[in-house]
């Protein structure tokens, strides 16, 4: 019993510096994959976030929610389209896409937040924007443009709500929803949204938080997972094929990230309980850190 007390100090000791190298600093994180869809998952996220916060941290959540919009629309029997990896949303995709990630995911983390004693405010259309969009067009094989229906990307964030609410002590929760200038509602992509929020606000690390433990040099083989990575070694993995498939716009986002000034970017598996705290606040992280 006495050991298991003096494991647990000795386990604070190590984190008391990272927690004094961080404190008041900006952390955005992405949330989203499988880490979203099981219960007890999400319970550890949480806990972790309001942990964090607790001990000085400013938070900052995105959050997807694609199973989840997969499961509603084959309820509205609907078939999901993709194109170059993004969910083509007409009119009735996007009134499923924003009732689930703006009105049931979104509030359920609010609330789960405030449950655990933590302090949260949903931002979204529904109660205050704070991600501005425009229309995404992507070009084709031959150069022509792709029609990905209301499809955007963030070109600005409410920087000063989103700093206020860290201030008082709230996390920020956002769904990847942007309004246009005009109050058009686009679906966006989770990744490149939190990039922006960590660019523009000029934030420590960016985290994603998903389904998957990190970069691999041979997705067969757990061995190869690397730990850390530069930029430019980044570009070449996926230059040469080893970063591939839906891995490919989440390192390309971590890079614009970087070259705007975020310092640091973890890809780290969600579903590991305490992730997060094992990847910021001790000598060992467990997934990817791509830095400068």
């Amino acid at each position: 019993m006495q050991d298991d007390a003096i494991r647990k100090a000795d386990v604070l000791i190590e984190a008391l510096a990272w927690i004094r190298r961080f404190r008041g600093r900006l952390i955005v994180i992405k949330l989203g994959g499988s880490a979203l869809e099981d219960p007890q998952t999400v319970g550890h996220l949480l806990q972790d976030l309001i942990f964090m916060e607790t001990v000085g941290l400013k938070l900052v959540v995105i959050h997807g929610g694609g199973k989840a919009i997969n499961a509603a629309m084959k309820k509205s029997q609907l078939v999901p389209r993709f194109v170059q990896g993004r969910r083509y949303t007409d009119v009735e995709t996007l009134d499923i896409v924003t009732r689930v990630l703006a009105g049931e995911i979104c509030s359920d983390l609010v609330e789960r937040i405030r449950e655990r004693g933590g302090q949260a405010v949903g931002f979204n259309y529904l109660t205050q924007n704070v991600l501005t969009a425009k229309k995404l067009v992507l070009k084709g094989e031959q150069g022509e443009s792709l029609d990905l229906g209301y499809v955007g990307e963030v070109v600005d964030v409410n920087r000063d709500v989103l700093l206020t609410a860290c201030r008082s002590g709230a996390i920020p929760v956002i769904p990847s929803i942007a309004l246009d200038e005009t109050g058009q509602k686009y679906n966006v992509n989770a990744d490149t949204a939190a990039a922006a929020v960590a660019r523009i606000l000029d934030a420590e690390k960016l985290i994603f938080l998903s389904d998957v433990s990190g970069i691999y040099l041979d997705r067969t083989r757990p061995e190869t997972l690397v730990s850390n990575l530069s930029e430019r070694r980044c570009r070449e993995l996926i230059a040469d094929g080893t970063i591939e498939s839906g891995m490919v716009p989440k390192v390309e986002a971590a890079l614009d990230a970087l070259s705007a000034g975020v310092k640091k970017v973890h890809i780290v598996d969600g579903r590991m309980p305490h992730s997060l705290l094992v990847e910021i606040f001790s000598d060992k992280g467990v997934g990817t850190e791509i830095v400068p």
